[in-house]
């Protein structure tokens, strides 16, 4: 079976229920992306490791195991998600030590956690792509809303939800009244009290106002 390489597109969160985060993946020679439901701990994780300006003052769980790793010299080679069962991705770790090549069974979040942490590349087969890989329908204006058909495709993964002024939709509202000074001190106290999910939300609003100013 063929293998294609993924890359990370970004995480989204449910604005229909609290705690739900998806993981987009997409296609590096095509179009298609991969929604994946990933928990909290992990989406705190990855937004951590692919947000380099983010430095957590202790390292989290997969940084911790990426230091193990580098002191017994056990690098990741690659990750692969290999199997798709009732809506689950199941995902293998290639690591290699003194050029012997091991595969350890993992969660996709945390496979790819620690891809990002080693440069890893991410791959899945071909036949898990075709099952569950989608194409985001864009309008004219593009690159301007493709962020949010993306958010409303990721919420068709989650149940809907009665109460539709959650706690995230109040929180990002909240935060478009500050000024860019007061989002920069409320996220250098975000990752020194390691609340990394305001720390995400923090970093994402104030990459809004840097995009918008480019333009």
């Amino acid at each position: 079976m063929s293998l294609v390489k993924l890359n990370i597109k970004g995480i989204s969160y449910s604005q229909t229920q609290n705690g739900a985060y998806a993981l987009i993946l997409n296609e590096v020679d095509g179009d298609r992306k991969l929604p994946i439901v990933i928990g909290a701990f992990e989406a705190q994780s990855i937004a951590i490791a692919l947000e380099k300006e983010i430095k957590p003052p202790r390292p989290l769980t997969h940084d911790l195991f990426k230091n193990f790793a580098d002191r017994f010299d056990v690098v990741v080679k690659q990750v692969i998600i290999h199997k798709l069962v009732d809506g689950v991705f199941y995902s293998s770790i290639i690591c290699e030590r003194d050029k012997i090549e091991e595969i350890i069974d993992a969660r996709t979040s945390d496979a790819i956690a620690l891809a990002l942490r080693f440069d890893a590349p991410i791959f899945t087969y071909k036949t898990i792509l075709d099952k569950a890989g989608i194409f985001l329908k864009l309008t004219s204006k593009e690159e301007e809303e493709a962020a949010e058909k993306e958010s409303i495709v990721v919420d068709e993964l989650f149940p809907d939800d009665d109460d539709t002024n959650t706690v995230e939709s109040v929180v990002d509202n909240g935060l478009k009244s500050l000024s860019i000074q007061e989002l920069y001190t409320m996220l250098d106290g975000a990752v020194a009290d390691e609340d990394y999910e305001k720390a995400a939300r923090l970093r994402d609003e104030i990459s809004k106002r840097a995009n918008k100013d480019e333009k």
